[in-house]
């Protein structure tokens, strides 16, 4: 490359100074080219000896690492917990339903379960929701857990169904995960690999069933952990009445109940997710389980939105 013999370019890069320094000392010639080319690093290297420069290194260093972890967005799946008390003609105070759907010992079948609008096959038929595992037999108590993940956030929902004659267990481990007192650990298997999730880990707990507290009260009911405030989906009838003074001992949230009889299906319980899963005010999820109720019951959109409440 041939350099520009105009004077006023060669004073302007000034080649001949440095040319002769980049040969025979280039730590000079290096520093006067940084003073030339850049006059702020230049400065602030004069300023500070070299111990002291390395200091400053190491503390932007740390600062930048500090804020990066602070703004890091958490990777952790949320998670939704679903206590399902079976449809039982025989042990709860239910207006009676056909044999086959109100067996609280066959989750198969069961309203609340198996049929078209239980939790189970509703969500497992939905385009945003993935089955993950499913455990039969779980315990005595438990007939069924399946865990369903959502395909586009990753937020993961635990649904257990509870045999119908142990409602009020059913009622009690509900209040227990609201409170974050339970002490269940969780695992299954995705994708191959083991996953856990510890006591404590659920973001918003739901019942859906027969509203037991009519019929039974919770002797001592579970109080607030002192640490995370879980939401509260509460599908039962006139849930907002039984269950407002045990939620507010658990220290929980009330982001949907109910204030009537209602049919406790899960089209409701999915809409509210989706608002819940999208960061929606209450009031929206309030709307959206408001507008499944309304499609499905073929009931008048004020009367269903008079159904659901968020809120003490």
């Amino acid at each position: 490359m041939a350099f520009s013999t105009d004077e006023n370019e060669r004073k302007k890069y000034a080649i001949p100074m440095y040319e002769k320094r980049r040969k025979t000392d280039p730590i000079r010639y290096c520093n006067e080219l940084i003073r030339k080319r850049f006059p702020v690093v230049a400065m602030v290297t004069q300023m500070y000896s070299l111990h002291q420069r390395i200091a400053v290194v190491l503390f932007a260093s740390l600062l930048f690492l500090f804020i990066s972890f602070v703004h890091a967005p958490n990777n952790e799946p949320r998670v939704i917990r679903v206590l399902v008390a079976l449809c039982d003609n025989e042990s709860q105070g239910i207006v009676p339903v056909p044999k086959k759907i109100g067996n609280g010992n066959d989750p198969a079948n069961n309203l609340y379960w198996g049929c078209a609008y239980g939790v189970k096959t509703y969500f497992s038929n939905s385009p945003d929701w993935e089955v993950v595992q499913t455990f039969k037999t779980f315990s005595d108590q438990i007939l069924e857990r399946i865990v369903f993940r959502h395909r586009v956030s990753g937020t993961l929902m635990i649904a257990d169904a509870w045999k119908g004659s142990l409602i009020k267990s059913c009622t009690k481990k509900y209040l227990q995960i609201l409170a974050g007192t339970e002490n269940d650990t969780i695992r299954f298997t995705r994708n191959g690999n083991s996953e856990t999730l510890h006591p404590g880990a659920a973001h918003a707990a739901v019942y859906v069933g027969h509203d037991g507290l009519m019929d039974f009260s919770i002797e001592s009911p579970p109080q607030h952990d002192g640490r995370s405030v879980r939401e509260a989906i509460i599908l039962a009838c006139a849930s907002k009445i039984y269950f407002k003074d045990v939620v507010k001992t658990a220290g929980a949230k009330p982001l949907l109940w109910t204030t009537n009889l209602m049919a406790p299906e899960a089209y409701s319980l999915k809409a509210a997710l989706d608002g819940w899963i999208r960061s929606e005010s209450d009031e929206q999820i309030r709307q959206r389980a408001a507008a499944a109720y309304s499609k499905y019951q073929h009931c008048s959109m004020s009367a269903a939105q008079r159904l659901f409440a968020t809120g003490y």
